[in-house]
């Protein structure tokens, strides 16, 4: 399996870091996992930013796995799908720093970097 495709993976679970996060840093009482979105929703502070994260990371992912398919199927070659691969999984890392830190603006440069590493990849396929 190619790197990109690890990436592909590593994307598909970061979602659940900010989950985790979340119900972590929230305290979340077993009891209440029986209605989590809405116990997710009353969070405040650096939790509900880790749940916004986990929001935003699924909203990420099937751009970001359609294009590495999408470079891959085009044969773009497999060491540039790798280097923006990877860069979109570090720059998602990053954006979840950001996220708990709350910098807001630094969060969104960040998340432009990783949208332009998925585009970077279907313009490479084209």
């Amino acid at each position: 399996m190619t790197t990109a495709f690890w990436c592909v993976l590593i994307a598909a679970l970061l979602p659940y870091l900010g989950t985790i996060a979340a119900k972590a840093g929230g305290r979340m009482p077993v009891k209440d996992n029986a209605r989590p979105r809405e116990w997710l929703e009353q969070l405040q502070g650096w939790p509900k930013r880790a749940h916004w994260y986990q929001l935003n990371s699924f909203e990420a992912f099937p751009a970001f796995a359609a294009a590495v398919i999408v470079a891959t199927l085009a044969h773009v070659p497999q060491g540039r799908i790798d280097q923006l691969a990877v860069a979109f999984v570090v720059l998602r890392l990053v954006h979840f720093v950001c996220y708990l830190a709350d910098w807001a603006t630094l969060r969104s440069l960040v998340w432009f970097g990783g949208i332009a590493c998925v585009v970077w990849l279907f313009v490479a396929g084209a």
